[in-house]
């Protein structure tokens, strides 16, 4: 169990160094793919994501320390570490 979440871990790192990758997990194994979904960049804030792509569909309350806050849009999530942009997620779509 631990390697799985060190494979999974190191696998997110990896993701989120990539330019508009979309990270899929299927089961218990991860995969990267490109995406031409414009998803906001690591270090943006709160208020250039919604300059940029608007009213978020949902904003979920932040959860744990450092704050953690995710807005969901249609196509993707977003995480923010107290108020920038940590990694954007593309929702797969069938």
């Amino acid at each position: 169990m631990k390697t799985h979440l060190l494979v999974a871990a190191s696998l997110l790192g990896i993701a989120a160094s990539l330019a508009q990758a979309e990270t899929i997990v299927i089961g218990d194994k991860i995969a990267v793919k490109e995406t031409q979904a414009k998803l906001p960049t690591r270090g943006m804030s709160m208020k250039s994501v919604e300059s940029r792509h608007g009213e978020p569909r949902q904003r979920h309350a932040a959860v744990g320390k450092p704050p953690i806050t995710r807005w969901d849009y249609d196509g993707f999530s977003v995480y923010f570490e107290n108020h920038l942009v940590v990694h954007a997620v593309a929702h797969e779509t069938p």
